[in-house]
């Protein structure tokens, strides 16, 4: 970690989030899924996991929903994952969520709870640079996966949710308190 000559003294209370940013589903079989989301309960499909170059197909089967936000889409309010192998013995698996979104206000509140995180000894388990968000990962005491994000400009993603949300790259936990000017990801 670089040290950084403005950053402020440690916090003493976390930073609040604006609201849970989107939910990932863990599901047996994405097809069945899809129409449940999408005609059972409305959510509008706005993309899926494509493969990555010399892939001929994805990972993993992921696809991505919106709610209806005053007209506008979201890059994903839902998502799910196709993870048949965790029905292979007959039972639901637990948990069946993948994660757990945490959406703060803007970049500088995120970095002040980054602040916060480490001022409490909390271990970043992934970060992300992706065409709509920046984030951290860490477990709480229940093994539950938490992302804490902030969002990107609409008008960085909404062009082509497709694409924004096939763009995704892991980087060092270790990086992610620098502040430098081209650490800034969509500013």
């Amino acid at each position: 970690m670089q040290a950084n000559p403005t950053k402020s003294t440690t916090r003493r209370a976390p930073e609040r989030p604006t609201g849970l940013n989107h939910v990932v589903l863990n599901v047996r079989d994405i097809g069945e899924s899809h129409r449940f989301w999408t005609e059972i309960l409305g959510f509008q499909h706005v993309g899926s996991l494509r493969p990555r170059s010399g892939q001929d197909t994805p990972r993993l089967q992921m696809r991505f929903y919106s709610a209806d936000h005053d007209g506008h889409l979201s890059h994903h309010d839902i998502a799910l994952i196709e993870r048949s192998a965790l029905w292979a013995d007959g039972s639901a698996p637990r948990p069946l969520m993948d994660h757990i979104a945490i959406a703060m206000a803007d970049r500088d509140s995120w970095l002040r709870q980054l602040d916060y995180l480490e001022s409490r000894g909390i271990a970043l388990t992934a970060r992300f640079k992706r065409g709509v968000s920046e984030s951290v990962h860490v477990t709480d005491p229940n093994g539950h996966d938490i992302e804490i994000l902030y969002e990107l400009p609409r008008a960085v993603w909404e062009r082509d949710i497709e694409t924004s949300l096939n763009t995704s790259e892991a980087l060092e936990t270790n990086k992610a308190l620098i502040r430098s000017a081209d650490d800034r990801v969509g500013t």
